[in-house]
């Protein structure tokens, strides 16, 4: 079995266990360890995988990291351990005193679903704030597995990790900036595009008359491009055996922000839409999702308000096409389970396992709430 294999069993095996995982222990065993040895590493042999590492700088507390990873006698990363239904965000404090003890260049912190990767990029044996990596083993990328990958015993390079390391950090928090800008434009962003069209004095009232332009222009190149992407991949759909190109008789109607695509036999089978520079593969599934949200939430907002976004790893339903007033979140391309990832007054996230679209009524009340939210703002 190859890495990806493996990794894939795991999950969908994570998917069925962790309703009868109630323990810190009884984590690390059925998922952590799991995964330790998916990387390569004999969880049985003392001088790659050591529990309870002494980690305590003021040798007072007795503190110690779940397991530690060596190679060639060295620890090359500590991998702090909590419960499979914990909120990793409560305990990074913990790994972060851990990391200063060692030399160790990473560290993650896990409840045996999400794995958080840290470094030192900002400061040399203080682990940064952020994450670099984190990964949901039930929501996982082939992106995702490549990453892990790079942590197995046959591939571990640090410099290579410490580079991407970087490139990961500061890409997703760019990527997260401009996202956050496309949609709903700062004031700040509005006024640099505006200065160098406009040669008069850019006040209020300038502003407000260019927001609503700047943000059509930007969602203009942006389907240009995906429609130039679209292009490439509809050519790419015809070179291949017909049996690989058949696609869904219908598709959606009334999605109110579809990005555009090719007609359905040039789009493999359940396809609406690809877009490579993005990496989403927009499915039949995540439309009829969309539809589904829309229907239920016509009782408390108007629908046609009610838009989507794909991105890599969800499928969002949003008030206003902004990126700030979610409904929700549909995780319905994963190899293992599917998910509906419902959105507090707060911005914080809750999944649900869901069978099958039908289960997605059984969250009508949440979902309606969260429309209400924002249904006076305009």
């Amino acid at each position: 079995m190859d890495f990806k294999d493996s990794i894939l069993q795991l999950a969908e095996r994570i998917g069925k266990q962790k309703s009868e995982v109630a323990t810190e222990e009884a984590t690390k065993n059925a998922f952590i360890l799991p995964l330790i040895a998916a990387l390569g590493y004999d969880v049985f042999n003392p001088f790659e995988v050591v529990p309870e590492v002494d980690c305590d700088l003021n040798k007072k507390k007795g503190e110690k990291v779940d397991y530690a990873i060596k190679m060639d006698g060295e620890i090359v990363l500590l991998i702090e351990c909590k419960q499979c239904d914990k909120n990793l965000s409560l305990h990074d404090t913990q790994l972060r005193r851990y990391f200063a003890a060692t030399n160790a260049r990473f560290g993650v912190l896990t409840n045996g679903i999400e794995y958080r990767f840290y470094t030192d990029l900002d400061k040399q044996n203080i682990m940064d704030d952020k994450p670099f990596l984190v990964v949901d083993m039930l929501d996982l990328s082939d992106a995702d597995i490549e990453q892990l990958k790079k942590f197995h015993k046959s591939y571990y390079d640090l410099a290579n990790i410490l580079g991407t390391a970087q490139e990961l950090k500061y890409t997703t928090q760019l990527r997260s900036v401009l996202s956050s800008e496309f949609s709903s434009p700062s004031p700040d962003f509005v006024k640099f595009f505006t200065k160098q069209v406009y040669d008069g004095v850019v006040n209020q009232k300038v502003l407000d008359q260019f927001t609503p332009l700047i943000k059509k222009a930007v969602s203009g190149i942006v389907n240009d491009a995906i429609s130039a992407r679209l292009g490439i991949a509809m050519r790419t759909v015809e070179d291949t055996p017909k049996t690989e190109a058949a696609a869904p008789e219908n598709t959606a109607e009334d999605v109110s922000t579809a990005p555009a695509s090719a007609s359905p036999r040039e789009l493999p089978e359940g396809v609406v839409a690809v877009n490579e520079e993005r990496g989403t593969v927009t499915t039949q599934e995540e439309i009829d999702g969309y539809l589904i949200v829309k229907a239920i939430v016509r009782s408390v907002v108007d629908v046609s308000r009610v838009t989507y976004r794909d991105a890599q790893h969800y499928f969002s339903v949003l008030m206003d096409d902004n990126n700030r007033r979610p409904i929700c979140r549909l995780r319905l391309n994963a190899k293992s389970v599917k998910y509906i990832g419902l959105i507090d007054a707060d911005g914080k996230e809750t999944k649900h396992e869901i069978k099958s679209l039908d289960d997605i009524y059984n969250f009508a009340e949440a979902l309606c709430s969260a429309a209400a939210l924002y249904k006076n703002k305009l």
